[in-house]
């Protein structure tokens, strides 16, 4: 009869973290997309242009903090900015950069300047993005599994594309990694 209970009190704990971690991502606004095609896990997803707060991430440096910062009011106008998911990473070393997402109802004229010169307000044009989600830390393993999953279906696929993966991440760190959703994506080439 304990062990029952105690099985019972698991799994119910079990329960409850997944569902708690599900209404959490579920609280916040992600970045708009519209799937243009579905292969499995794989996508090509068609994104408006969006627009974003980037910083530049060498290491530990805080750059998740510098981009919070901005939009809990340290800003032009001194306004909240709602968090919004995914937060985007891409390149590496001195080149990566990390991003947050305005709000859609933020009109990209009237969101506040950044006061800190690490932090810049950039548009992401508009296209058509192929997509692999996958769950997990964010590690070098993982990232670079899912970039190789992408890269193969791409080339079966015969799809080409510009520029670097991009990673994107909808969760807060406290989740566990097996419900995480994480993402990899490559903006396809312009059609010649």
């Amino acid at each position: 009869m304990k062990m029952t209970l105690v099985i019972l009190s698991i799994a119910g704990l079990a329960g409850l973290i997944c569902a708690g971690c599900a209404a959490v991502r579920a609280g916040y606004e992600s970045a708009p997309f519209r799937v243009a095609r579905s292969d499995g896990k794989f996508e090509l997803r068609d994104y408006p242009a969006l627009v974003v707060a980037e910083t530049p991430m060498r290491g530990a440096d805080g750059s998740f903090m510098r981009l919070f910062h901005f939009i809990s009011g340290e800003n032009s106008a001194k306004e909240k900015i709602s968090m919004t998911t995914p937060v985007f990473m891409a390149g590496a070393g001195t080149n990566g950069t990390m991003a947050f997402v305005m709000p859609s109802k933020a009109d990209g004229n009237k969101i506040p300047q950044p006061t800190e010169s690490g932090v810049t307000l950039k548009t992401i044009p508009a296209g058509r993005f192929a997509v692999l989600r996958f769950s997990g830390s964010r590690n070098f393993k993982n990232e670079t599994n899912a970039v190789v999953r992408l890269t193969a279906w791409l080339a079966r696929e015969k799809i080409s594309v510009s520029g670097e993966p991009v990673f994107a991440y909808f969760d807060p760190p406290w989740t566990p990694s097996f419900l995480r959703r994480n993402e990899v994506m490559f903006r396809l080439a312009p059609a010649p």
